[in-house]
C-alpha cells in the first residue's frame, strides 16, 4: 500500500502550481510542514513526540485536501507520503476503497492493529457511499488517531458534506461531524490540468481498428459488454491485480451505461487504470459519453465526472500510442 506507479516519482518540487491560483502554492507549503511534523516511531508516543510546527498545521488533526478534479490533490498526498521522514514500513498510502476493503477482509479489530503499526496513513479519494462506511471509517480513524497515527486524505467533497445525496446523511450527522473534526481542511482550487487547453475525448476508433491494433505483449482486447459482465464477478479490490502486466487496453463496442452498479464498477476500473498509467483504445461511443445524464445528475456525480476525466486522458494516450506506431 504505497503510491501507485503514476505517482511513484512525484514530489513537492514537481508540483506545478498555477500562479493564478494562490491556494495551490499554499497547499504545497502546508503539506510540506505536515510531512516534516510526522515523527518516526523511535520517538516517544503522545504529546512528547510532537515537534514544533508551522502555525499552518494543527498537530491534533489530520490534513484533508479538498478540491475539484485534476488540481493535483493526489500529487500532493503522494508527495507528502514520500517526504515524511519515515521508513516505508511506517507509512501507508491507499485509496478509500482499499481502506474499507482492508477492514472488510481482515475484520475491524485486526485492521486497527495492522494500521496502528504505521505512523502515517494517507487515504486518497475519500468518500462515504453508505451508512455502514460512515460508522466504520469514523470509528477506525478515531482508534488510529488515539494511538498517535497521523492522517492525511484527499476528496472532492468537504468532510462535513460526505455522503450528501447518497444516503440519509442527516441520520448519521454525529458520525460525519466526528469524522470531519479529525481533519484540517486545505482547499486546492483550479482547473483540471488533464484538460487545460486540450480538446475533449478523441473520436472513438472503429472496432476494426481497435481489433487490428491490439497486438504485442501486454495488450488486451475485450468487448465492452463482456468486460462489464466479468467485472460483476470480481470484487473491486481485485481490479488492480487484473491489470498486472497490462500495458494497453483495447475495448470494442463501448456504449453509454445507465445501470448504476455497472457504472460504479467502471469508476473503480478507471481509477486503477489511471493509477497504473494504462492507455485505453476504445471503439463505440466516446469515453466522455460513458454515463447517462441521469447518472451524472445523481448522488455519485463526482465519481462519474472523475472517471470521465481520467478515461479521457487515458484515451488520448491510447490515440497517441496508435499514432506513433
Amino acid at each position: 500500500m504505497v503510491p501507485p506507479p503514476r505517482f511513484d516519482a512525484v514530489r513537492f518540487d514537481t508540483y506545478r502550481a498555477d500562479p493564478a491560483v494562490p491556494s495551490q502554492a499554499a497547499a504545497v507549503e502546508v503539506a510540506r510542514s505536515f510531512a516534516t511534523s510526522v515523527a518516526p516511531s523511535a520517538r516517544p508516543r503522545g504529546w512528547l513526540r510532537r515537534r514544533a510546527l508551522s502555525p499552518a498545521v494543527d498537530p491534533a488533526t489530520g490534513l484533508y485536501f479538498d478540491g475539484g478534479f485534476g488540481v493535483g490533490k493526489t500529487h500532493l498526498l503522494a508527495s507528502l507520503w514520500h517526504a515524511a521522514p519515515l521508513p516505508a514500513g511506517e507509512k501507508l498510502f491507499c485509496t478509500f476503497v482499499e481502506l474499507t476493503n482492508l477492514a472488510g477482509a481482515l475484520g475491524f479489530a485486526p485492521a486497527v492493529t495492522a494500521l496502528s503499526t504505521h505512523r502515517l496513513v494517507c487515504v486518497d479519494e475519500f468518500e462515504l457511499d453508505d451508512p455502514g462506511d460512515t460508522v466504520l471509517v469514523s470509528t477506525l480513524l478515531g482508534r488510529l488517531a488515539v494511538q498517535g497515527v497521523r492522517l492525511a486524505a484527499t476528496s472532492n467533497t468537504l468532510p462535513d458534506q460526505l455522503g450528501e445525496g447518497r444516503f440519509a446523511a442527516a441520520d448519521f450527522l454525529r458520525e460525519i461531524q466526528r469524522l470531519a473534526d479529525r481533519f484540517q481542511v486545505v482547499r486546492v482550487d483550479g482547473d483540471d490540468y488533464r484538460h487545460r487547453g486540450l480538446p475533449t475525448a478523441p473520436e472513438p476508433a472503429t472496432d476494426a481498428v481497435v481489433t487490428a491494433s491490439a497486438t504485442g505483449g501486454g495488450v488486451t482486447l475485450d468487448d465492452f459488454d463482456a468486460l462489464t459482465a466479468h467485472l460483476a464477478t470480481v470484487h473491486p479490490s481485485r481490479y488492480g491485480p487484473l491489470l498486472d502486466g497490462v500495458r494497453r487496453v483495447h475495448l470494442r463496442g463501448v456504449r453509454t451505461v445507465d445501470d448504476q452498479a455497472t457504472a460504479l464498477r467502471l469508476v473503480v476500473l478507471a481509477d486503477r487504470l489511471y493509477d497504473r498509467d494504462v492507455p485505453v483504445v476504445a471503439g463505440g461511443v466516446a469515453l466522455d459519453r460513458l454515463f447517462t445524464a441521469d447518472l451524472l445528475a445523481g448522488g455519485y456525480r463526482k465519481k462519474y465526472v472523475r472517471a470521465i476525466s481520467r478515461l479521457t486522458a487515458l484515451s488520448r494516450d491510447g490515440a497517441a500510442s496508435l499514432g506513433s506506431r
